[in-house]
């Protein structure tokens, strides 16, 4: 088995480079960002498979991935992990009815609350003790997860009907249009920023360019929130108007 994730604090890396190491002892996870993965997910036929849920749905970033190499998916078999901040019916579901067009077979899907990444926004803010808990419950949950497996009783987080009804009506009408395109939402403070380049380097989307000292932003962000979360002068915001808490996995490990 490989793990396949796409990150944006690292969360979900976490997440599926925890799988695996309880399923097999392995660290063959890779991210969707680097150019070899194609053909490592081509040369194996079980995969878990990570990503962050955003407005109960699939980043783009993933959505396209899939789309993009709709070819490669028949016949393999897929344990989804979704990780969110809150609440999402069927987090797992929505990649698992996309990979099934293609042929894929679904294997279990898994939800896990983590901390959450939205850093400039004050909801779902926990304090650092409390995120650290709920890191601890996710790795737990990990743990008892593949006991499961091992024992033919895969979860089913996410993927049934009810769980599709959960999600469609507990969030995604709401959110209608938030993820069906990238965003050109994002902004950067000229005033604070300092031409680091740490953001234009961490973006998976090449969105961020530096120009004259400064970082100027495109419309192809994928709101992963890396350059928020990084930014050392908090220049960069997405939703709010200035920066609450930058948020990385490794706080809490």
């Amino acid at each position: 088995m490989i793990g396949v994730y796409f990150s944006g604090t690292g969360n979900t890396k976490f997440c599926v480079d925890k799988f695996l190491k309880e399923y097999d002892h392995s660290e063959n996870s890779f991210s969707i960002e680097e150019r070899e993965t194609l053909r490592r997910i081509e040369n194996h036929n079980e995969i878990v498979i990570g990503y962050p849920v955003q407005f109960s749905n699939i980043p783009k970033i993933l959505r396209d991935y899939i789309v993009d190499n709709q070819h490669i998916w028949k016949g393999k078999k897929f344990f989804i992990i979704a990780t969110m901040g809150l609440f999402s019916g069927d987090g797992a579901g929505i990649l698992a009815r996309l990979l099934k067009n293609y042929g894929a077979v679904i294997v279990g899907g898994l939800h896990l609350k983590m901390p959450d990444s939205i850093g400039d926004e004050r909801a779902l803010k926990r304090n650092f003790e409390k995120n650290k808990v709920l890191v601890m419950n996710a790795d737990e949950k990990i743990c008892k997860t593949v006991r499961d497996i091992k024992n033919g009783k895969p979860p089913q987080e996410g993927l049934g009907i009810l769980h599709h009804l959960a999600g469609l009506f507990g969030q995604r009408l709401y959110f209608l249009g938030k993820t069906k395109k990238y965003t050109d939402k994002l902004k950067i403070n000229p005033q604070k920023c300092t031409g680091c380049g740490l953001c234009e380097k961490q973006c998976p989307m090449n969105n961020i360019t530096l120009a004259n000292g400064i970082a100027y932003s495109g419309d192809k962000c994928t709101m992963c929130y890396r350059c928020i979360s990084k930014c050392p002068k908090q220049a960069i915001t997405l939703f709010g108007k200035k920066v609450i808490e930058q948020n990385d996995i490794s706080r809490y490990l």
